[in-house]
């Protein structure tokens, strides 16, 4: 298996966009006040900064804010946590131009929030942003939180969590369609000497995930395929699981491998695991041996520090889920088609939809 090697340092910088076949490159929104953020790009020419409330909007629609920029970075002080921002990136000497956003939702009580827009294909084209977000559970956020979720015009909402932790942890998003499937967490786990369960190695959970997950991978690529609107998924850390969801669409979209583990990386820096799972009461925790367990690890101080996303070995576990499928299937892109059901017209129906 081939490891990865990047330096965990440089994950972020790769996830950045790259421009359109332009100039532009290395470009992020970073979130530096409750009421701010910076703009930074890299260019050899000057460049004009457009911004807009909406992820789609085009130079016509957008605000000019800054012309002929050429230091690099651009200061927007109006930038409210309790909506978004997204700048077009326009290089004076070419045109070309390049569209980014914040990637990580500001959130007072919630943990993972991303968007995956933004990421270079290997045919050059970028990910629609503002149409598909991935992140942790729900339960603990804020009324504040919910509003600006809300505010995004999500359609729909597909919840990875099994039965007990769905019980544990409901979503807080009201008025979002709610899409789900039944299973128990004992699916992944393994039963504990007199009764109950322990968690085991990782890499035997992420080998699971392709055939214990495939109905709401069924379910996710049906909504994309809908129209109906911009579309969000999570279990309850939104790494392991909404990684391994993550990593397909993105392959569906093209975009390749490297650039998906270093996605799956910016959990890590992401999670904020107390907002992730309600507190588990000692009565909770007698009539269940899942809140049993979960109240066990949310008593674990190391619990509360998230570790990178590796095997011993330094690989990316999410390479374990992805070296299942190769085993059983050959390759991603069979799998969607054999057990998904994504034929190739579906595949370019779901470029269209979310590339540009």
């Amino acid at each position: 298996m081939k490891r990865l090697t990047i330096p965990i340092a440089l994950l972020a910088l790769m996830a950045a966009p790259a421009a359109f076949a332009g100039t532009i490159s290395k470009a992020t929104v970073e979130r530096v006040s409750a009421d701010k953020v910076i703009v930074r790009w890299s260019d050899s020419d000057p460049v004009d900064v457009f911004q807009s409330d909406r992820p789609d909007a085009t130079v016509a629609e957008a605000a000019p804010v800054s012309a002929k920029d050429g230091d690099g970075s651009y200061e927007a002080a109006s930038a409210s946590r309790s909506g978004r921002l997204f700048f077009l990136l326009r290089d004076s000497r070419t045109g070309n131009l390049l569209r980014v956003a914040e990637r990580v939702l500001p959130l007072d009580q919630g943990s993972n929030f991303r968007d995956i827009g933004g990421y270079a294909t290997r045919d050059g084209r970028h990910v629609r942003w503002g149409m598909i977000y991935r992140t942790g559970g729900q339960a603990m956020l804020t009324d504040l939180d919910v509003k600006r979720l809300q505010s995004l015009r999500i359609a729909n909402l597909v919840d990875l969590q099994s039965d007990e932790e769905r019980i544990l942890a409901p979503t807080r998003l009201d008025g979002i369609a709610y899409n789900a499937v039944g299973y128990s967490i004992g699916r992944m786990m393994s039963p504990a000497p007199g009764g109950g369960y322990v968690m085991p190695d990782m890499a035997a959970i992420y080998r699971t995930f392709p055939t214990l997950l495939a109905p709401q991978i069924r379910i996710v690529f049906r909504k994309l395929l809908s129209g109906e609107g911009a579309l969000a998924y999570n279990c309850s850390a939104g790494q392991d699981r909404t990684g391994f969801m993550t990593a397909l669409i993105l392959s569906a979209l093209g975009v390749p491998r490297e650039t998906i583990y270093a996605d799956y990386a910016l959990s890590t820096a992401s999670r904020r695991p107390r907002w992730e799972l309600p507190p588990i009461s000692e009565a909770m925790a007698a009539n269940s041996p899942v809140a049993a367990m979960l109240a066990k690890a949310q008593a674990d101080p190391a619990a509360s520090k998230p570790e990178p996303l590796v095997t011993a070995d330094g690989d990316p576990l999410l390479s374990q889920a992805l070296a299942e499928i190769d085993a059983r299937w050959g390759s991603v892109d069979t799998y969607l088609e054999r057990e998904i059901g994504l034929g190739k017209q579906d595949i370019a129906a779901l470029r269209a939809a979310y590339l540009e």
